[in-house]
């Protein structure tokens, strides 16, 4: 069964030539996958039918017996502001155009007007109203501040109200099937965010990932669109490409980034035209897969330097969510922790460890250049070599200390230090916390007091005297 491409409306097609409404609806099915379609050749009947389905935009013929469709496109205007009427004509008049414009008609064609031309016309009304779907969706989640579908978003540990925007966002968007791009550093879960989209559009097909780095143009190809018996030598049979394999479902691309130049013009025909033809064959195939596409690099500056098309960028992102990284997500740090440390001490068959208390301090200064993927590598490390009640320190200390690796500092972004606690442990003492601060500003001033009292803003006969008390 095919999957109709723009599922939250329908469209209706009001004309009292029988022959009109039948080609017409078969070019629209064939050509630009459109099956979300009714027909009305009695005008009398149109306003019936406007109320009994959800219908979101009305191609109306002007000369109709009955009920003219000047008529009919004043009282659709005035009863359902929110439908798209595009009024179809047998005759190319100015005057008469104008006329429907100022009634309030979205668009006016001639019906001997090339074919093509309509159907883009009325692509473009189905994106007018996907707009305006989504920026309802998006003001009832903002004012609510609420998930309608939660369990979607479960395995995904957060509680960032930035996060949460997104979500909200996603949700606006889950009845459109327009390309969505997801962008973010490495590591931070742009494969989860990916899932999230596909499983709230609650779409038949599945959810097909191809990392798209590093293939050249004849794998590109072959990947996606497959290929028929005898297209090149080996090619014994047809094979379907993921295109197909995702048909009704999402298609994610990941590392769209790294495309190369040829392999972007493919990605952009596919996008505009909505079909594909497998290598080997002359006869093309409707996409019906939602495009996902996702990448770390900064596809703004690769446009700048001419490695990536602004047309294949523009139509990618027509929804785009960033996904922040974990050193702007502070307070995700003890679920995320305490959620990898529980999984490590349960797939390794080891009681879970205690987490020492000079490591939350560390953890929560470190820049984490390898986001959330860095942080369960580095739990599961230091799990698999603790042999005692207490987490293990060294792989922490080899990383986090100042000869670890740290990412570029974002001046725009609020760095403070922020410093978490398990929540199944005591919190520690405020003279902790004092001993705990001057252990770690003496190891990044290396022994060096003068450095440390600055470091945490007391003076040096200070900092000794507290030196002094914590060593007698």
């Amino acid at each position: 069964m095919q999957k109709n491409l723009y599922p939250q409306f329908g469209i209706l097609l009001i004309d009292d030539e029988e022959a009109f409404l039948r080609s017409m609806s078969i070019a629209l099915e064939r050509k630009a996958g459109f099956t979300h379609l009714y027909r009305c050749q009695d005008s009398r009947d149109a306003m019936a039918m406007i109320t009994e389905h959800p219908i979101g935009i009305v191609l109306l013929d002007m000369t109709m017996p009955h009920i003219s469709g000047d008529k009919l496109l004043q009282t659709i205007v005035t009863e359902r502001p929110d439908i798209s009427v595009i009024v179809l004509s047998g005759l190319n008049q100015i005057e008469t155009a104008l006329d429907c414009m100022r009634l309030g008609a979205f668009d006016y064609f001639v019906k001997t007007t090339e074919e093509q031309k309509l159907i883009e016309g009325i692509k473009r009304a189905v994106r007018m109203q996907e707009m305006h779907v989504e920026n309802q969706a998006l003001r009832r989640h903002v004012l609510t501040n609420t998930l309608e579908q939660p369990d979607v978003f479960a395995n995904i540990i957060t509680q960032d109200k930035r996060m949460r925007a997104v979500f909200q966002y996603l949700e606006s968007i889950s009845s459109s099937l327009q390309p969505v791009l997801i962008t973010g550093e490495s590591g931070v879960g742009k494969e989860q965010i990916a899932q999230a989209i596909h499983d709230l559009s609650k779409n038949t097909g599945p959810l097909v990932s191809v990392n798209v780095a590093g293939l050249d143009d004849n794998v590109f190809s072959d990947t996606l669109f497959g290929h028929s018996r005898g297209a090149f030598t080996g090619a014994e049979s047809a094979r379907s490409g993921m295109i197909e394999q995702a048909n009704g479902g999402t298609l994610f691309l990941d590392e769209i980034g790294d495309l190369s130049p040829t392999a972007q013009v493919k990605l952009l025909r596919l996008l505009q035209e909505g079909e594909y033809y497998p290598l080997g064959s002359d006869r093309p195939k409707r996409l019906r897969a939602r495009i996902v596409a996702a990448t770390h690099q900064n596809l703004t500056e690769k446009q700048a330097s001419g490695h990536f098309r602004k047309d294949l960028y523009y139509r990618l992102k027509i929804h785009h969510v960033e996904i922040p990284a974990l050193r702007h997500r502070v307070d995700d740090l003890p679920l995320l922790f305490e959620y990898f440390l529980t999984q490590a001490a349960e797939e390794m068959g080891k009681t879970k460890p205690t987490i020492p208390k000079e490591l939350p301090i560390l953890l929560a200064n470190y820049q984490w250049p390898g986001n959330i993927r860095e942080l369960k590598a580095l739990i599961y490390d230091a799990v698999s070599r603790h042999r005692s009640k207490v987490l293990s320190m060294e792989t922490f200390r080899s990383v986090l200390t100042n000869n670890g690796p740290s990412a570029p500092q974002d001046p725009s972004a609020n760095n403070t230090a922020r410093v978490f606690f398990p929540i199944d442990q005591p919190l520690p003492s405020l003279q902790e916390i004092n001993d705990l601060l001057v252990e770690e500003a003496m190891k990044r001033a290396q022994g060096n007091q003068s450095l440390a009292s600055r470091l945490i803003g007391v003076s040096q006969p200070a900092l000794s005297k507290r030196l002094n008390k914590k060593t007698s």
